[in-house]
């Protein structure tokens, strides 16, 4: 089993920065790869950005490229999510998985996910 814990969120203005952090606790496979998504308000939930535990494989959605950057604290056991140039487009809940080695956007493939943190930007 594996827990993750979303933080960081808060309101912010349009351009302004924020930066969250997914903890994740129990059994952290270094096989694994760890996701973040995003569902703004009515529509369905979109792929971010994943990283793996192990190595240097990252993968971004084109609508953040550029802007957000995920990176991980091994020792921590815990992967962020730097965002930059916020605009309200990003409003969104933003939540960390946990997934298979192989970088994937189809959120279906992950196993573990957190509760969510809000990011709301105003504009």
């Amino acid at each position: 089993q594996v827990q993750l814990v979303e933080s960081g969120g808060g309101l912010v203005q349009a351009g302004g920065s924020l930066r969250l952090s997914c903890a994740a606790s129990g059994r952290t496979f270094s096989s694994y790869g760890m996701g973040w998504f995003r569902q703004a308000p009515g529509k369905e939930r979109d792929f971010v950005a994943a990283i793996r535990w192990s190595g240097s494989s990252i993968a971004y959605a084109d609508s953040v490229k550029g802007r957000f950057t995920i990176s991980r604290d091994n020792a921590k056991n815990t992967v962020y999510l730097q965002m930059n140039s916020l605009s309200p487009d990003d409003t969104a809940v933003y939540y960390c998985a946990a997934g298979p080695a192989t970088l994937t956007a189809r959120g279906e493939l992950y196993r573990y996910w957190g509760q969510g943190t809000q990011v709301t930007v105003r504009s």
